[in-house]
């Protein structure tokens, strides 16, 4: 059964959120093993320049590098990433889940990744060109990865 990790940082807050996650998490558990590891995000000052953004980027995806799986096909979410339909995201977990027993998704703080994070991933996708609150874009992921394996299994789920 294929692995699949999502890497985030930032604690969910909202009980709809959370229940959300707690549904989709459970929808999954017939198609692989899910693990979520939420990792502390740091403080933004009100008051911030690129100095301190840069350190706060900086220890946060120190942190994310230090809870990456081993041997784990690193799928960072990022703005300039790749766009998929649906379907193309199902046809390209399928085609992952053929050479690797393990998937991670990272999700960054509100202030993103460094590049050099970035530049260790496999792969960066991106849901839309618009932003959304990190909280979300994790129900949005977990929505989609349910979606493509029943797309993937030929099993009906609305379109």
């Amino acid at each position: 059964m294929l692995n699949i990790h999502i890497v985030c940082v930032g604690k969910i807050k909202e009980k709809y959120l959370k229940d959300a996650i707690l549904e989709y998490s459970k929808r999954l558990s017939k198609y692989c093993k899910l693990e979520i590891i939420e990792l502390q995000d740091e403080k933004i000052p009100d008051k911030l320049n690129s100095s301190l953004e840069n350190e706060i980027k900086n220890k946060e995806c120190l942190n994310i590098l230090n809870h990456l799986p081993k041997d784990s096909f690193n799928i960072a979410l990022d703005l300039k990433g790749k766009e998929f339909s649906s379907e193309e995201f199902s046809k390209k977990l399928d085609s992952l889940s053929m050479e690797n027993s393990h998937i991670c998704f990272i999700i960054g703080g509100s202030l993103g990744l460094t590049k050099e994070l970035l530049d260790k991933c496999n792969l960066k996708i991106c849901f839309s060109k618009m932003t959304f609150p990190h909280q979300l874009i994790r129900v949005f992921l977990l929505e989609q990865i349910f979606r493509a394996f029943k797309i993937s299994h030929g099993e009906t789920y609305h379109r």
